[in-house]
């Protein structure tokens, strides 16, 4: 089982980034897949999960209506679309297919003026 993140960087406040993850090692396409991630001094927590179909998806709250989900199961890949970012918004982020252990190296997403 292998995630790599990527898409991170250094945004203003009130921009935008697209994070991408890229699957391998499991049946992709039966998995539900989370975003999660982890600001510096704090624990990892979870962003937002969407269902094998892409039809439902789930978001913390403190990223609902800024940040969209979505995945294509052809290319075994998820995102995430983050828009109106926020310094909060500060961590490095990752993915995981739920019930997995393992976890990829993350991505760096800084929002700061």
């Amino acid at each position: 089982v292998q995630f790599v993140e990527s898409g991170g960087g250094l945004v203003q406040p009130g921009g935008s980034l697209r994070l991408s993850c890229t699957a391998s090692g499991f049946n992709f396409g039966a998995a539900v897949m989370k975003w999660y991630r982890q600001a510096p001094g704090k624990e990892r927590e979870f962003v937002a999960r969407i269902d094998s179909t892409g039809r439902r998806r789930d978001y913390a709250d403190s990223v609902k209506g800024r940040f969209t989900m979505s995945r294509d199961n052809g290319k075994k890949m998820i995102t995430l679309q983050m828009n109106s970012l926020k310094p909060e918004d500060t961590a490095v982020y990752y993915c995981k297919a739920d019930g997995s252990t393992t976890w990829g190296q993350g991505t760096q997403v800084t929002v700061d003026s």
